[in-house]
Order: C-alpha cells, then sequence, then structure tokens
C-alpha cells in the first residue's frame, strides 16, 4: 500500500489542468503515442467542443521512481462553479491534490474556492504554477499570491507548462514524496465508497468505488449499505484508459464493479459498499448533499414521450449525480419534471446531453429559486415553481435565498461591477486589494437576480478577467410577486416568474415586447397582457391577418361597405372564442435572453 498514492488535479476554469494530466499519462507512458489525443481524458463531444471538462475522470498510471514502481490513482476534476460537487467528490476519495494556478491570469475565486475544499478534508496541496512559457506569464508576481494564499516556501511551487511538457517529473516526484500513501487495513471488513457511476447498455451500471478498509475480490456477494441491496461481483477490475480487469482490488485502491445492476435508483453516490458476510460497522462519511440552485421544468415536445424521459433522466442522474429531479404538471406543457441545477451552465448541459445522448427533444421553462413562503395560518411552505404561489390573500411574506458573492478582478473594473451588483438589488460588504491591480469584493446578492445572465453580463463588463464563486447563506424577507403572462385572457403557466415588485411592471413590459415579436400572427388578433394578480400592468397586441373583403365591392353606397366590415369582425371575434395560440419555443428561451 506504501506505493499508491491517490490525487486530484484542481484549479480555476481554463488553467490547464486536463492538458497537464495528459502530459503526465505520456510520462508515464499510461498511454501510447498512438492513441494520444488533446484533453485526452474529455471523453464527451460537449467537453471536447466547449473545451470545458463537465465530469471528473479516474485513470490509473504506473511511475518508476528511484528504482521503485508506484501506482499513481489521478482524478481530473472540472474548473466551473456549475460543477463543484463534483470536485467535492473527487476530493472525498483522494490524500493530495495539485493546486494548478495560470502563470498569465493568478488566482481566481474558483482556485480559492477548490482549495478550502481540499483543505476541508486535509489533503496534501502541491501548488503548480502553470503555463510559465506566455509572453504574458507574470512568475514572480502569481508566486507571490500562491505563497500568501497557502503560507508555503517559494521553492515548493513548481514551475511548469502542460503545452510544452516542462517540470513534469517534478511533479511525479512531488507527488510521490509529498502525497502520504492511503491508511487502511487490507485484513479487515470491506469498506468502500462510490464516488462516480455511468450507464453501459450492455452490461447495466458500472460502479467506481474507492477501498479504505480491506479487499474486494471478484465473485464476492456484496452489500450498498444505504439502499440495502446485494449483489455479485461479476467483475472487479482497474481503470486505465480503459477498464482492466483484476482478481481483487485492496486498501487504498480505486476501481470498478459490474455487478449486473440494471435499475439505475439502486446506486447512491456516497454510498458505502461492503461484504454480505463481514459487514463493517463503521460507514464512510461521504459528501455532503447536493444543494441546487436553480430550478426549472423540462417537458418532452411529444407528450407520449413521458416515460422515455423519464427513462433518459434517471440514467443521466447516475453519470452525473448532482442532478434532482420530480415528476410535476403544467396546463400548458402537460406532464413533465421539475428539475434542479447547480447553475445556468450546468442546465444548458443537461438539455444538451439529453438531447444528443438520450434523442430526446425537450421544452425547459423559465428557471427559478426556492422560495419560503410564509401563509398568514403560520406554516411555511417551499416554492421552487411560479405555479406553486398560493393566492396573495393567503401570504404573509416571503423570502427569497440570498449568496454571498466573491468576485476577484482587476481594478479598473471595480466601478461597473459595483454598478452591476447594485442593479442586481446587491449590498457590497467587502473590498480587499490582493495585489495593487487585483481586488476582490464580497456581495451579498439575492439567488434570483444572478440565475439569469449575470455571469454573462460580469465578464462582458471585466472583459473576462472577473472570476465569480458564490455559496448560500440563507433566506432573507423580499417583496416578491407573481407575474402571470396572459395570451387572449388565458394564463401560460410556463411563462410565469416570481420577481421582485420593484422590477416587475418593467419585466412584463419587455416580455410583452419581446412575445409579440415572436408569436406569428394568426387571423385573429392576439392580446398579450402581463399581470400581477387581477392587475394588468402591461399589453402588446398582435394583428390579425386579414383578407380585404372590400376588394369586390366597388362603388355604391357607404353601408355595403360596413356590412361587409361587421360580417368580417364578427367572424373574427367567434374564431378568437375557440382559436388556441401555439407558443414557438424560442418564446420559452425569450425570456432566459432578456436585455
Amino acid at each position: 500500500m506504501e506505493n499508491i498514492r491517490n490525487f486530484c488535479i484542481i484549479a480555476h476554469i481554463d488553467h490547464g489542468k486536463s492538458t497537464l494530466a495528459d502530459r503526465l499519462l505520456e510520462f508515464t507512458q499510461t498511454v501510447q503515442k498512438r492513441d494520444m489525443q488533446a484533453q485526452l481524458l474529455d471523453d464527451m463531444d460537449l467537453e471536447r467542443e466547449r473545451g470545458i471538462t463537465i465530469k471528473s475522470h479516474a485513470i490509473q498510471m504506473d511511475y518508476l521512481y528511484q528504482g521503485k514502481k508506484y501506482v499513481l490513482n489521478l482524478i481530473d476534476t472540472p474548473g466551473h462553479v456549475d460543477f463543484s460537487y463534483e470536485v467535492s467528490r473527487s476530493i472525498a476519495a483522494c490524500e493530495g491534490a495539485l493546486l494548478i494556478v495560470d502563470a498569465a491570469q493568478g488566482i481566481e475565486a474558483q482556485t480559492i474556492s477548490n482549495l478550502y475544499l481540499a483543505l476541508g478534508q486535509d489533503l496534501e496541496i502541491i501548488p503548480v504554477l502553470n503555463k510559465i512559457d506566455l509572453p504574458g506569464a507574470m512568475i514572480e508576481e502569481v508566486s507571490d499570491q500562491i505563497i500568501d494564499l497557502l503560507g508555503c516556501k517559494p521553492d515548493e511551487i513548481i514551475h511548469a507548462s502542460g503545452k510544452e511538457g516542462i517540470g513534469i517529473s517534478d511533479i511525479l516526484a512531488a507527488i510521490v514524496e509529498r502525497i502520504p500513501s492511503p491508511e487502511g487495513n487490507p485484513e479487515a471488513e470491506l469498506q468502500a465508497l462510490i464516488f462516480d457511476s455511468s450507464f453501459n447498455s450492455f452490461r447495466g451500471i458500472e460502479v467506481i468505488f474507492r477501498v479504505f478498509n480491506g479487499r474486494i475480490r471478484k465473485g464476492d456477494k456484496v452489500k450498498f449499505v444505504a439502499t440495502g441491496k446485494q449483489y455479485e461481483a461479476d467483475e472487479v477490475g482497474v481503470l486505465r484508459l480503459d477498464k482492466e480487469p483484476r482478481e481483487f482490488i485492496g486498501a487504498g485502491d480505486v476501481g470498478y464493479i459490474i455487478s449486473g445492476i440494471k435499475e439505475a435508483k439502486e446506486v447512491k453516490v456516497g454510498d458505502t459498499i461492503t461484504h454480505v458476510a463481514r459487514p463493517t460497522p463503521l460507514i464512510v462519511k461521504g459528501f455532503e448533499d447536493v444543494k441546487p440552485m436553480v430550478f426549472a421544468g423540462i417537458y418532452p415536445v411529444e407528450t407520449s414521450e413521458f416515460e422515455e424521459l423519464r427513462a433518459s433522466m434517471e440514467k443521466l442522474q447516475l453519470n452525473d449525480a448532482s442532478l434532482v429531479w420530480e415528476p410535476e404538471t403544467s396546463a400548458a406543457l402537460g406532464f413533465g419534471f421539475r428539475c434542479g441545477f447547480l447553475g445556468m451552465l450546468h442546465m444548458e448541459i443537461v438539455q444538451e446531453r439529453l438531447e444528443r445522448e438520450f434523442d430526446m427533444t425537450v421544452i425547459t421553462t423559465v428557471p427559478s429559486v426556492q422560495f419560503h413562503c410564509y401563509l398568514t395560518r403560520g406554516e411555511m411552505i417551499k416554492i421552487s415553481a411560479p405555479s406553486e404561489m398560493p393566492d396573495p390573500s393567503l401570504i404573509d411574506h416571503i423570502e427569497e435565498p440570498f449568496i454571498k458573492a466573491q468576485i476577484i478582478s482587476k481594478s479598473e473594473y471595480v466601478g461597473s461591477i459595483i454598478a452591476l451588483c447594485m442593479d442586481k438589488r446587491g449590498i457590497i460588504k467587502n473590498q480587499i486589494y490582493l495585489t495593487s491591480d487585483r481586488v476582490e469584493l464580497s456581495f451579498d446578492l439575492p439567488l434570483s437576480e444572478i440565475v439569469f445572465d449575470f455571469f454573462d453580463k460580469l465578464k462582458t463588463i471585466s472583459r473576462g478577467y472577473a472570476s465569480l464563486d458564490y455559496e448560500l447563506i440563507g433566506f432573507r424577507e423580499s417583496n416578491m410577486v407573481k407575474l402571470d403572462i396572459m395570451l387572449n385572457g388565458e394564463k401560460v403557466d410556463a411563462l410565469s416568474a416570481i420577481v421582485h415588485r420593484d422590477k416587475a411592471y418593467d419585466w412584463g413590459k419587455r416580455l410583452c415586447e419581446k412575445l409579440r415579436e415572436l408569436l406569428p400572427r394568426q387571423m385573429f388578433e392576439i392580446a398579450i397582457q402581463a399581470a400581477i394578480g387581477q392587475k394588468i400592468i402591461a399589453r402588446e397586441t398582435v394583428k390579425a391577418m386579414r383578407k380585404n373583403v372590400l376588394a369586390k365591392c366597388y362603388g355604391g353606397d357607404i353601408s355595403r361597405k360596413r356590412k361587409l366590415l361587421e360580417k368580417q369582425k364578427k367572424g373574427k371575434k367567434r374564431m378568437r372564442q375557440v382559436g388556441n395560440v401555439e407558443i414557438p419555443q424560442e418564446a420559452f428561451m425569450a425570456v432566459l435572453k432578456l436585455e
């Protein structure tokens, strides 16, 4: 066991984690030259297209150091704030972490937040200064920032470049020397932590785990503690580039088990695996429950595909444990699911993966957050969709979730960032100059205001230099109202939103204008109205397409023309009563892109 090292790579988005992982795999000859490609561990098309890591990926390497052979288990993690749950799971399975900082950009918000996650689990941190070959690299400055943050010595920071392959042998040496080998007793009862799983349509569910004590052999009878289900281990093995079967996996190692599990519900990430004959008395302390930040409805375009969508969601949840969902119905869209996501990027990715991997065409409703609504009779209900909002006369007050946002940026953008946060009803809490040029701003912001386009706007005004990290700090009382959108007097529940009263008029007016552009014209007039309760606050009209009924009426008395127009008007009125308005998918998405 003293020759095993488990470590993960953590960093802010785009600081070069996956490229560095490629170099480590090449250097240890885990991957042959002919199989090599850039960002080798990012195996999803989406990850390659967007250039981001969405899933944590585990892989095992062998490394010869001073005549001894070491087994290194590497987990490459995502950097975006929406996928921090993946990072927390990877950290639970490791003893050490490489903290990578881009020499041209310095320490950013997500670097700090991932570092605190790792320190919270007592991991050994190895700081790596990456991209030192760039012309804009500020090696001295960024080294000082790392020393301030970690309190390490200057010679403990490894200078590297993932692209050029500089400093890779130093990193591997540091992993062997500085990261402690796993502790555990191979002879004790089996105690293993599930930290990932994926669905294979031929072999059922593949469960990826880390063994803390004991060992698991092929053919063993095992039990998953949380669900209480028992299985036989058909195959156990380690994760190389492909899965490699082994006779057994011992304490301290990372591996996979296939036991013909068909039901997605039976595997819970964070669960403990143990033997049926000798169960362990200790359950591994997993990671905290996932806290969804953004809620949105996902509906199949064809109502008949509801069951297929449910099966797809279950399979997707195996691969993405941070997705939370429950069934709901909507008057406009039929049966669907109310899903909880960690952020807007996460929501986009889930929608795209449903379309690509499972061939489902879905409609997503307006994202919202979860409010606490206190009724006059003293009870509290949770509202995560506008349709759940009770009648205004029954409501005593509503509390909305607030977050603490940390924004790190260059000092020249401070003014515009503060203006943006004030516009989003934020309260500035703190402003610290990290260096003469970099500022850390802390704000208390309502979560509902940053759900839509806050991150995009922040990047725009700071020319991409601002980085954002946030955590939930609790609920505060706010004056929230439900804004309904009505088409010809019919409420469209999929377009409703819960907004702050001060912003409701502006929001309603812009939404009506946007819908007027997007709704196709019908043979009858469509009235688009925004309402709070019974009060209409904005209205737009989509004019009817009309036939010129006076074309055949030349000359003659005005009363003949009026008679024809009256007849047409009656027909239009009758049509409006029976006609229904088709709402295109763009209209649902329009709400997200209100300028």
